[in-house]
């Protein structure tokens, strides 16, 4: 069965393209692959959730039904958990920007957006609270003000640690649909 959120869009890898290649303009895209650190987080929840799986199983062939029904009740939230980890990050459409949570999703339109910037500053290491040197790509946007910039990606986070080419091609992807589609 087909991931379709664990690949970015291979159009964005070639630099031959246009800036901003696209197959069904209307869909929501992810301009990068998700990163090794995410990926195998996400593995490990997998591979804790096929534990709790097994648990099920035998607590419902030697227990009661309600505790295995519980148990697998646990082993579908950490799955949705480690899925909803996977689907992290900045996604991009003709309808605007959205930045996909663990808890939260946010999209802003396009209308709203002035630009998109990448700004060296101290940015949070895996979102722990200690925090390293990096980029950061930054979102303006109408009626906020300077300070209140919120990161959009960082080069410490889960997709881009230790990935430093990988974060410049992922900004430059999101700021040519910025460019693109604020303009006017």
């Amino acid at each position: 069965m087909p991931l379709p959120f664990l690949t970015a869009d291979r159009a964005f890898e070639s630099a031959d393209d246009v800036a901003l290649p696209f197959e069904d303009r209307d869909r929501w895209r992810r301009p990068y692959r998700p990163g090794p650190w995410r990926v195998g987080m996400a593995a490990l929840w997998l591979l804790l959730a096929s534990f709790v799986l097994f648990a099920a199983v035998i607590i419902a062939l030697t227990g009661t039904v309600t505790g295995a029904a519980m148990v697998f009740a646990v082993a579908l939230a950490v799955i949705a958990g480690a899925l909803r980890l996977l689907r992290m990050g900045v996604w991009v459409s003709p309808h605007g920007l959205r930045q996909v949570g663990f808890l939260l999703t946010r999209t802003v339109p396009w209308a709203q957006v002035v630009a998109v910037r990448t700004v060296q500053q101290p940015v949070r290491w895996l979102g722990l609270p200690r925090t390293v040197q990096g980029q950061a790509l930054t979102l303006v946007q109408r009626g906020r003000s300077a300070d209140d910039l919120p990161m959009l990606m960082t080069t410490a986070n889960a997709d881009f640690l230790a990935r430093t080419e990988a974060f410049d091609r992922a900004a430059d992807a999101v700021e040519a649909w910025a460019a693109e589609n604020t303009r006017g």
